[in-house]
């Protein structure tokens, strides 16, 4: 009688009551509004609805990338630069998403110093930088697409690089528009800036969610379950900022709430999530191509020797997206 009532029990209990598969996912930096429709699925109860137990791995000195293709991570949030760079150095990685439908970076300088007005005036300026080969290439294929000379001053500060900004102590640096953008704003900097896209780099997407190979053919179906929900969580982001980041604020640790505020109304009302008809996270193969080749051509993309790697001649296979069908 009592094995009876427990299995009666056991079948009428919810669906997030009973085992639920485990996933991990690794963030690519602390925890952001980038990242906000995973904070919405897991708190939102997406994922106990599709049957998951998700932890997101908060960030450690070892990318997402790495710790992806090392299998200590199911899935991982990765930058563009952090996913091309690890696939086409050999790491058999495969995107299954991406956040920003639109590139967010933006190149910006003090709006009151009179000797920047295009991107060529900044032959010989001081650049503070992060110390990676795709600023240079960045950097270079914007000032000489305006007639330019590719020749400037670096020094390698960090998160540093926005209060030397701020100071004058460097002429220019780069920022992300939806994050350190409006930071900028909230504590009343006045910058200009130029994007990408207008000199000669193309507009890519970014914020790539993605696993190994070996495990979407293993777990198809953990994979579309956790999928489905990630893109449930950021299309409800994407209606509802204001919830959004009221979510963000409770699950991290951020000292200004206005940031986190802020930052989502840009990202809503800068069209990131969202691109006319084009479904959340939806993957633009033309555009990874463009980048991708971009990347290549500019000797950004390396391998294990440290040479810069040949143009594949497609990059088809980096990508599926087979699980929105499911």
């Amino acid at each position: 009688m009592i094995r009876t009532l427990l299995t009666l029990a056991a079948l009428s209990a919810p669906a997030a009551a009973l085992a639920q598969d485990p996933v991990t996912i690794a963030l690519d930096w602390t925890l952001n509004t980038n990242h906000v429709g995973l904070i919405a699925a897991r708190d939102r109860g997406l994922y106990d609805d599709a049957g998951l137990e998700v932890d997101i791995l908060p960030y450690s000195d070892t990318s997402s990338t790495a710790l992806l293709a090392a299998g200590a991570a199911d899935f991982a949030y990765m930058t563009s630069l952090g996913f091309m760079s690890a696939r086409a150095g050999g790491a058999d990685l495969v995107a299954l998403w991406v956040t920003m439908q639109h590139e967010t970076g933006r190149l910006v300088y003090g709006a009151d110093n009179a000797a920047i007005t295009r991107p060529a005036d900044l032959s010989g300026k001081t650049y503070a930088g992060f110390g990676s080969d795709w600023e240079h290439a960045l950097i270079s294929t914007m000032i000489e697409t305006d007639g330019g000379d590719p020749v400037y001053d670096t020094v390698t500060l960090g998160t540093g690089a926005y209060e030397a900004l701020a100071t004058g102590a460097v002429d220019f640096t780069l920022e992300v528009a939806t994050w350190e953008g409006v930071n900028s704003e909230l504590l009343g900097r006045d910058q200009a800036s130029f994007a990408y896209a207008d000199y000669g780099i193309p507009d890519q997407q970014n914020g790539y969610i993605g696993t190994r190979s070996d495990y979407l053919g293993d777990h198809a179906d953990i994979v579309a379950r956790f999928m489905q929900a990630t893109q449930q969580g950021y299309e409800w982001a994407a209606a509802h900022p204001n919830d959004a980041a009221e979510l963000m604020i409770a699950a991290g640790d951020f000292p200004n709430a206005a940031l986190v505020e802020g930052s989502m109304q840009a990202i809503v009302e800068g069209g990131f999530l969202t691109d006319g008809d084009t479904p959340v996270g939806a993957i633009d193969p033309e555009r990874v191509a463009r980048m991708a080749k971009f990347l290549f051509d500019s000797g950004v993309l390396k391998g294990t020797d440290g040479q810069p790697l040949d143009w594949p001649g497609s990059v088809a296979d980096w990508y599926d997206q087979g699980w929105m069908d499911q």
